[in-house]
């Protein structure tokens, strides 16, 4: 299954973006026991988790998300969002969405931070 990230683009430091990824048909009835979560590649880097949210709306965050970014679900809607503030050059990345544990990546969206 691969996932599509949306919502990326090119933000001033110090502002704020949201992205979306919503489920593909191939998982929609089963959406909601999945633990979706987002990843992030630098140029030059390797992916990083950012972090993940249980079904239940429980999220875990790496250290260097916490406090900035915020993951949210909306099981009805079977999206995933990455709420992300107070952009520092150092976030521009690729971010991904997936499930949880999944090798199968989809296409990410850019972001792009400026100073």
């Amino acid at each position: 299954v691969q996932l599509q990230a949306s919502g990326g683009g090119l933000v001033q430091a110090g502002g704020s973006l949201r992205l979306s990824c919503r489920a593909p048909r191939s998982i929609l009835s089963s959406y909601v026991k999945y633990v979706m979560a987002w990843y992030r590649q630098a140029p030059g880097k390797e992916r990083e988790l950012v972090g993940y949210i249980n079904s239940g709306g429980s999220t875990t965050y790496a250290d260097s998300a916490k406090g900035q970014f915020t993951i949210s679900r909306d099981n009805g809607k079977k999206t995933v969002y990455l709420q992300m503030n107070s952009l520092k050059v150092e976030d521009s990345a690729v971010y991904y969405c997936n499930i949880r544990g999944s090798a199968s990546w989809g296409e990410g969206t850019q972001v792009t931070i400026s100073s």
